[in-house]
């Protein structure tokens, strides 16, 4: 095998020591690419950070998560146990009650998270004003071209008057 080859077909490390993230952003087989793929999407980011407060059960964290279905919520929960972020406690009781928490690895998760969290509430007012202005340039922009395409279309048809 040639020097800095990897073994392994979904190996994303680089062996390079300066760090390219396009190795696992194009390349589907990639772990990297898919524990981020699970830990940022639409649900988990909110399950973790619930379940950084205290453990919960099932019911209050659909109550807690707003416009999660009951089959979302389960396939996230799911999905977090089955990669050791969460844990799944059924306790022997009539009915039966399953509390979710999370495993300590999942706590080192969330500590990583909330620096997101906090940058994006720090900087939501310039993110809204930065939106704003760009829908506005884009729609002065569709404006213009409009205005132009209907004075190339006049001309035209002046032309062919003629």
């Amino acid at each position: 095998m040639e020097d800095g080859t990897s073994r392994s077909p979904s190996y994303c490390g680089d062996t390079d020591p300066e760090h390219d993230p396009r190795q696992w952003y194009t390349r589907a087989d990639c772990e990297v690419r898919q524990i981020l793929d699970r830990i940022a999407d639409k649900w988990s980011l909110l399950v973790i950070a619930l379940l950084d407060q205290c453990p919960m059960r099932f019911t209050e964290l659909r109550r807690e998560v707003d416009g999660i279905s009951q089959r979302m919520l389960s396939k996230t929960l799911r999905c977090l146990e089955r990669d050791g972020l969460v844990s799944r406690t059924v306790h022997a009781t009539v009915p039966p009650r399953v509390d979710y928490a999370l495993t300590p690895m999942g706590q080192t998760l969330h500590a990583t998270i909330r620096p997101l969290v906090t940058w994006t509430e720090q900087h939501q007012r310039q993110i809204a004003e930065a939106r704003d202005a760009y829908d506005r340039r884009v729609a002065a922009e569709k404006e213009i071209a409009a205005r132009e395409a209907a004075e190339r279309d006049a001309i035209a048809r002046r032309a062919l008057a003629r």
